[in-house]
C-alpha cells in the first residue's frame, strides 16, 4: 500500500488564545491519515493563555507539537516550521482562519501529485461566517480593485499555473534546499518576499480553489489601520531588497498621502496667505476625483451586496490607501 506523503502544517502565532482551539479542531478533523501530518505551533511567546491552551489540546492530538518563536515575528516562526518539520510537503497556516471543509490536506497533496508542481497557491479571501457587517465591509473593499492589487490573485477563484508571489502557501521539501528560508528581516510581506525568491529561482506553483482557506477581516478601524501600515511597511523593505521588482501600483498609496498631506498645506497657506496658493487647485481636482472613485465604487459594491454598506466602504476604502502609504513612507524616512 503506497503511503500519501507527509504535510507539515505550519503555524506562526502570538496571542491567539480566542481563536487556536476551533483552528486547530478544524486541521484535527482533515479526512487524512493522523500518522501522516504534524501541526507544528511556532508560538512568539504568548502571554493569553494560547500556550496552555495548545499544550492541553497536544496531549489529545500528538500530531500538535509547540515550539517556542522567541524572535516573535511571523518571518521566524515560518522558518521554525520549515526548519523543524519532517514533511514532504509544507503549508502554512494562520492561527485564526476558517478551513471550510475537511479535505485541505487531501487536496494539498492530490495537487502536488497532479500538478507536478514546486509550490501551491490558494484564494484566501476575507469571508468566513459569523461576520459583522464592518468585517464584510472590509472583506467587500479588500475583493475590489481599489482596495486590493489588480494582479493579486488571493480572492480569485482561477485554477492552473500561475505566479505565487501573491498567493503561495505550500511548498515541496526540495524548494527549501535551493532557495533557503524566509527572510526575517521581514515582519509582514515576508510571504511575498519568499515567494518572489521561489518564482526567480524557476519553481513552478499550480493555484486551486479547492486549498481556499478564509482569513477574518478586522474587527475595527484601528486594528485595520494597524494592519495596513504594516503591509506598506512590509511593501517598503520587499522593494528595496528586490529593486526590480518595483511597479507603480506599489508606489500608489505613499504618493496618496505625499499629495494629501501636500494638500492640506496647500489649504494652510491659502487661509493664512488670504490667497489662492499655486498647487490647490490642482490638488482639490485630483482628490475630487478620487472621492468621486471611492463614492462610485462603494455604490457599485453595495447594489450588489447590500445598501448597508455603502456608509462603511468609503471610510473602509480611505483607511486601506492611508495605511498602506503612512506605513511605506515612514519606513523609507526610518520613522517608528
Amino acid at each position: 500500500m503506497t503511503l500519501v506523503p507527509f504535510i507539515t502544517v505550519v503555524m506562526p502565532i502570538r496571542n491567539e488564545s480566542r481563536f487556536i482551539k476551533e483552528t486547530l479542531m478544524q486541521i484535527t478533523s482533515q479526512d487524512y491519515p493522523c500518522d501522516r501530518y504534524e501541526i507544528i505551533i511556532a508560538d512568539g511567546m504568548s502571554d493569553d493563555g494560547t500556550r496552555e491552551i495548545v499544550l492541553t489540546l497536544s496531549h489529545e492530538y500528538p500530531q500538535i507539537k509547540l515550539l517556542d518563536n522567541q524572535k516573535r515575528l511571523s518571518s521566524a516562526g515560518r522558518n521554525i516550521g520549515f526548519k523543524n518539520g519532517k514533511g514532504d510537503f509544507f503549508i502554512v497556516v494562520d492561527g485564526h482562519c476558517y478551513i471550510p471543509d475537511n479535505q485541505l490536506l487531501r487536496n494539498v497533496a492530490d495537487c502536488f501529485e497532479k500538478s507536478g508542481a514546486d509550490c501551491l497557491g490558494r484564494p484566501q479571501p476575507l469571508d468566513p461566517p459569523g461576520l459583522t457587517d464592518f468585517q464584510k465591509s472590509v472583506a467587500l473593499a479588500r475583493a475590489s480593485r481599489l482596495g486590493h492589487g489588480g494582479d493579486s490573485m488571493i480572492f480569485g477563484e482561477f485554477e492552473g499555473f500561475a505566479s505565487p508571489v501573491s498567493n503561495g502557501a505550500a511548498y515541496a521539501r526540495h524548494v527549501f534546499e535551493k532557495i533557503g528560508y524566509v527572510d526575517e528581516n521581514f515582519d509582514a510581506a515576508e510571504d511575498v518576499e519568499f515567494n518572489y525568491r521561489v518564482e526567480q529561482a524557476g519553481f513552478t506553483c499550480f493555484t486551486s480553489p479547492r486549498l481556499t482557506i478564509r482569513y477574518y477581516p478586522r474587527e475595527d478601524l484601528n486594528g485595520l489601520m494597524r494592519q495596513m501600515q504594516r503591509y506598506g511597511l512590509g511593501r517598503f523593505k520587499f522593494i528595496s531588497k528586490h529593486r526590480e521588482a518595483l511597479t507603480v501600483n506599489q508606489l500608489v498609496p505613499a504618493c496618496f498621502m505625499a499629495g494629501l498631506v501636500l494638500l492640506l498645506i496647500n489649504v494652510f497657506l491659502s487661509i493664512v496667505l488670504a490667497g489662492f496658493y499655486q498647487y490647490l487647485l490642482p490638488l482639490l481636482l485630483i482628490y475630487a476625483f478620487y472621492v468621486v472613485l471611492v463614492l462610485s465604487e462603494s455604490y457599485r459594491i453595495s447594489t450588489r451586496y447590500g445598501m448597508q454598506f455603502f456608509c462603511l466602504l468609503p471610510m473602509i476604502f480611505f483607511i486601506v490607501h492611508c495605511g498602506m502609504g503612512i506605513g511605506f513612507i515612514k519606513k523609507s524616512f526610518n520613522i517608528r
